[in-house]
């Protein structure tokens, strides 16, 4: 089936992506980078809820160096798409990845000693030598190894001819708040692992720490390469860190008006009977709930109908949220409203929305469920900057 929305018909509620925000974005991220840093731009699920394929070929265009993905399916669907940059999967592999990511020429995160065989064995068996960065555990203690156990493994990494050197990297447990103690003592600690490596003559050619927080606060930390990922989404990761004028949010979710419904005093609103009318009130009801990703609330949060906050009253329901539109008297079925996002002079952010979630922002982009298709706008805008050197390949399959 076919469900492009020129044949198909978009459902009253969905995720509406602005790619002219994103390019601009990036553009600003660029302009912000020192000259011989190089992007890497984090595109994991779904590119953080925004589409994967098209935040890649737009972060191509805009000087990307590569891409950063958890699992080895995300990194297929670009690999078939023609995205052929290096990919960098994060996290750990099993054994029976590692054949695929040498045949697809994927580039590793090595944690440990018997991952870094098996993947030496792989590329061996097909006569490919395979690029790998190695995960320095700097005290986030997710992956990695020890910064004080990293030297031998790195040195093992480096007696195997079928595997490359390309990169060490850490990780920081915080980097976007006020204090930046640990974080720095992270980068003491990375540094540390550096200098063990020139005393052995090892040559790494990308060191990287920064995620978006680290490339905003910790210059000094910028190395050869920074991750940028819920930046370039137009969200910064803290209400402390370093803002950079322009940058806004690319995603906004929206729903049309499906219902009007005319209450009496005392009457009732939604599951479990929430919400009762205090005196005569017009509730609009949108086709959006929490089986779209909506937070599960009760009298919580609100909706942008003609540029003003309708209430949301009663509770979530799978496919519903009712707001009152009482003294939005214009309002009409199949009106526009924005759950998240703007609308005239009014902004439900991402952050808000994190509030009534009880989580972060990164939760809220992540969490819109695949059923509110991706509509894509402003994708036909230009860039405004020159074409980056350094970006990295775009190939046209034949299918396209």
């Amino acid at each position: 089936m076919n469900f492009d929305t020129k044949v198909f018909p978009l459902r009253p509620a969905w995720v509406e992506i602005d790619l002219a925000r994103l390019r601009r974005n990036l553009q600003l991220i660029r302009r912000d980078l020192p000259r011989g840093v190089r992007m890497m731009a984090i595109v994991k699920d779904e590119a953080y809820g925004h589409g994967a394929l098209d935040v890649a070929r737009i972060a191509l265009e805009e000087g990307a160096w590569g891409f950063g993905l958890s699992t080895l399916e995300e990194a297929m669907a670009l690999r078939e798409a023609g995205i052929a940059a290096p990919l960098l999967l994060l996290g750990e592999r099993q054994e029976d990845e590692l054949s695929w990511c040498v045949e697809h020429d994927l580039t590793v995160c090595l944690n440990e000693a018997n991952t870094a065989r098996a993947l030496a064995r792989a590329a061996a068996a097909r006569g490919k030598r395979v690029p790998v960065h190695v995960k320095i555990n700097t005290g986030m203690s997710r992956y990695g190894v020890r910064w004080d156990e990293a030297l031998p493994l790195i040195e093992q990494i480096c007696e195997e001819k079928f595997l490359l050197l390309d990169g060490v990297m850490t990780h920081f447990a915080q980097s976007d708040e006020t204090d930046k103690t640990f974080a720095n003592l992270q980068v003491s600690r990375f540094d540390e692992v550096l200098r063990g490596l020139a005393e052995r003559g090892i040559r790494v050619k990308y060191r990287h720490l920064c995620n978006s927080g680290g490339f905003l606060d910790l210059p000094h930390a910028h190395r050869d390469l920074v991750r940028i990922g819920i930046l370039m989404y137009g969200i910064f990761p803290s209400t402390v860190c370093r803002r950079i004028p322009g940058i806004e949010p690319v995603m906004s979710v929206k729903a049309r008006v499906a219902s009007i419904q005319n209450l009496k005093a005392g009457e009732v609103v939604g599951y479990g009977m929430r919400y009762t009318a205090p005196a005569p009130r017009r509730i609009a009801v949108l086709p959006i709930g929490y089986g779209d990703g909506f937070p599960r609330v009760r009298n919580l949060g609100a909706a942008l109908i003609h540029g003003k906050r309708a209430p949301l009253v009663g509770g979530i329901a799978m496919d519903a949220l009712m707001v009152d539109v009482t003294d939005i008297p214009e309002a009409q079925v199949w009106d526009e409203a924005v759950v998240m996002g703007r609308q005239g002079g009014e902004e439900i952010t991402v952050h808000e929305m994190a509030k009534l979630k009880n989580s972060v922002s990164y939760d809220v982009l992540t969490g819109w469920r695949l059923r509110l298709r991706r509509q894509c706008v402003n994708g036909d805008s230009k860039p405004v900057t020159d074409a980056n050197p350094d970006a990295g390949q775009l190939v046209e399959t034949a299918a396209k």
